[in-house]
């Protein structure tokens, strides 16, 4: 039994790829786990394989672009759980088409879900963290949102700079009240959002040039330094923007 044990971990987008891997990764560490997703079958999914090892999960369907929506998921959590003592942020959207052809709908969709959903979900479960005297709140960001830009992302990279930017700002409010904020910045990572891409040679020969450590990240490289920093080896973190890229970006 160890630092997370019985402690409530809320982990949005968990329905798939490093979401279902956080999720899992905090499971196996005897937290319990209030999953959200979009997707209802995805999100069966997750708690079905949290569940079939002993893990304790349940699954809340909520758009956390709509403020009401998170909410509503809250309470629920609060009456099932009691509380919140983790907060990860990792649903996301990432449309792919050039900035002159880009739809407004995918542009705000994107802001909505990427940058706004972050700010609705930290502001609620903020105030309970609030209330029970502290309490830790990571968002998935991307390297995007760092120095290295992608191309026909326009939507996704703005999201991710200014998830970095809030992240910085909640970390400087609500350090007083003993509430840790931070952002992990994957680099390129084998899962569903990038399985098409993958299926280009040309497009992995790039990428892997790119990367000293020679391989694509698994969702798991992320899930082990979601961890760390919510342990209390990592109290003295705050504010920060973490490169997990195998050395892509060194900055």
């Amino acid at each position: 039994m160890g630092e997370f044990s019985d402690k409530v971990v809320l982990v949005t987008g968990a329905g798939r790829g490093i979401g279902r891997a956080i999720a899992e990764a905090f499971a196996a560490e005897s937290a319990v786990i209030a999953a959200n997703d979009i997707t209802p079958i995805n999100l069966d999914d997750t708690i079905t394989h949290i569940t079939e090892v002993g893990g304790k999960a349940k699954g809340y369907v909520a758009d956390v672009a709509g403020k009401m929506s998170v909410q509503t998921m809250l309470e629920e959590i609060l009456d099932d759980w009691g509380r919140v003592d983790i907060l990860v942020n990792n649903a996301g959207v990432e449309p792919h088409a050039p900035l002159l052809e880009l739809d407004e709908w995918d542009w705000r969709r994107t802001l909505d879900v990427n940058l706004t959903g972050a700010f609705l979900t930290m502001q609620s479960v903020g105030r309970v963290m609030r209330a029970q005297g502290g309490g830790c709140i990571v968002n998935i960001g991307s390297i995007a949102g760092r120095a290295h830009g992608l191309k026909d992302r326009a939507a996704y990279v703005a999201s991710k700079m200014g998830l970095i930017g809030l992240t910085r700002e909640a970390a400087r409010e609500l350090a007083e009240y003993n509430i840790r904020v931070n952002t992990v910045c994957p680099g390129v990572i084998k899962t569903e959002m990038t399985a098409e891409l993958r299926q280009n040679e040309a497009m992995m020969a790039r990428w892997l040039a790119d990367i000293p450590q020679g391989r694509l990240g698994k969702p798991e490289d992320i899930a082990r330094v979601v961890i760390f920093i919510c342990s209390g080896s990592a109290a003295f973190l705050t504010g920060q923007a973490i490169n997990v890229d195998g050395g892509k970006i060194m900055c």
